[in-house]
């Protein structure tokens, strides 16, 4: 039986709905401030950073040594720390944010009724979200970024294990703000580890107009089903690469070790190979041995498995949960299906409509491929690694959304704006 979460404190629900009304007076603001005031933020932002950077980095080691004597795994300390390379990043995708297109007030469709009434579509922020993460400080930076370009007021909830990087970076951004004349309310850090603060933010629907959970299973859960405010999930990154019969041998390694080994703990990494019954003694041996020769644990079904124990390449068999499992560490399953159809009906089973790939020479296979399979993104002949926000043109993302409404796949800038309709007239009056 589950436990349930216990009751929070008054003054703790107090402070989350005091933060919550300065979020909300700071989206009034924020939503109709110049561009050039939220880009000078975030270019402020970004230098605050570089001059902090001892003092993030300090607060960083604290919170890898605190995960590290939890026994948190290598790929969850991966996420967590920051180094002077990671926190050059950060501040670049500050920097790139500030040169995109601001997407309030666009119009993006215009027409005129027949009685002479003018009707456009108008894009305007969401207002405040809230975005609850785990061991990720650099979503700290890069959801602030976003929300205040899209003139959103942002509440960030990190994690417990993140927590002291995260109110180091939020110091940083806070310089900004301040120095560009914004409101400081416009991106907080819940200053508390205790979880009942979650569950108080997100029962605020009168004050919170979107909740974003970017985390494992268990955290997004948890927040979709003790909130009342409208949730977008982004979820866990089940991701294939499917090898057709004509795929080439270099680049169905290059396509698998890009996958799986260059970050495996991201959830845009690979963690299921399907590969043609056609091709299969071809393809599998350079692939597996690449594979098993960068410590990849290879877990297969009979035929791929009799395949690399034949080719001399360490292999085990499959256990029925491997497929459809997101390992998140250097840990793969593979399988041989029949053919196209058996990828796309294993990805139909399998799947977490996060990245979808095919390696192939056949167009109508890749065409097939493109038109059938659901994922937030389909990749043709590119690593699953290419579902980013920043590989895909839009600065930084505040996560990848496996939720189909209100966005799907990485969530930028425009999808963090709805639209509103401008109705123009000239003393119309309906009949």
């Amino acid at each position: 039986m589950r436990k349930l979460p216990r009751e929070a404190s008054p003054g703790l629900a107090d402070g989350m709905r005091k933060l919550a009304e300065a979020a909300r007076d700071a989206s009034r603001l924020l939503g109709h401030a110049p561009t050039a005031k939220k880009d000078a933020a975030l270019r402020i932002a970004a230098d605050a950073i570089a001059s902090r950077a001892r003092r993030i980095l300090a607060e960083n080691a604290k919170d890898v040594q605190a995960a590290r004597k939890a026994g948190q795994t290598a790929a969850f300390q991966d996420r967590l720390a920051l180094d002077a390379k990671r926190l050059e990043g950060i501040s670049r995708s500050l920097l790139e944010v500030a040169a995109l297109p601001d997407p309030v007030g666009e119009v993006t469709s215009t027409w005129r009724r027949p009685n002479g009434l003018s009707v456009k579509k108008v894009r305007i922020p969401l207002g405040v979200v809230l975005m609850v993460y785990e061991a990720r400080p650099n979503v700290t930076i890069e959801a602030a970024s976003l929300c205040v370009k899209s003139g959103n007021a942002v509440i960030l909830r990190p994690g417990s294990d993140a927590l002291r990087s995260s109110l180091a970076l939020a110091e940083a951004f806070a310089e900004g703000l301040a120095k560009a004349g914004l409101p400081a309310a416009a991106a907080q850090v819940v200053p508390t580890p205790d979880r009942e603060a979650t569950y108080e933010l997100l029962a605020l629907d009168d004050l919170v107009d979107l909740a974003i959970p970017r985390g494992g299973p268990a955290l997004i859960r948890a927040v979709a089903e003790r909130s009342r405010v409208p949730v977008v999930k982004h979820y866990q990154g089940v991701c294939h690469l499917f090898l057709d019969q004509t795929a080439a041998p270099e680049r169905a390694v290059a396509l698998a070790m890009n996958g799986k080994v260059q970050r495996p703990g991201v959830c845009n990494a690979l963690e299921c190979l399907l590969v043609h019954r056609g091709a299969a003694a071809k393809l599998l041996p350079p692939v597996g041995r690449a594979l098993a020769d960068a410590g990849v644990e290879l877990r297969c079904d009979p035929t791929s498995l009799t395949i690399l124990k034949r080719a001399g390449v360490r292999a085990a068999a499959a256990k029925p949960d491997d497929y459809g499992r997101e390992f998140l560490e250097k840990i793969l399953a593979v399988r041989v299906v029949q053919d196209l159809d058996g990828a796309l009906d294993h990805i139909a089973r399998f799947g977490s409509l996060h990245t979808e790939a095919i390696l192939t020479k056949d167009l109508a296979n890749a065409r097939r491929f493109e038109r059938e399979v659901v994922a937030s993104a389909v990749m043709v002949n590119a690593s699953t690694r290419f579902n980013d926000g920043g590989e895909l043109g839009l600065g930084a993302e505040i996560g990848i959304s496996t939720t189909k409404l209100h966005a799907f796949g990485p969530m930028g800038l425009q999808e963090l704006t709805t639209q509103k309709f401008v109705v123009e007239g000239d003393g119309h009056v309906r009949g």
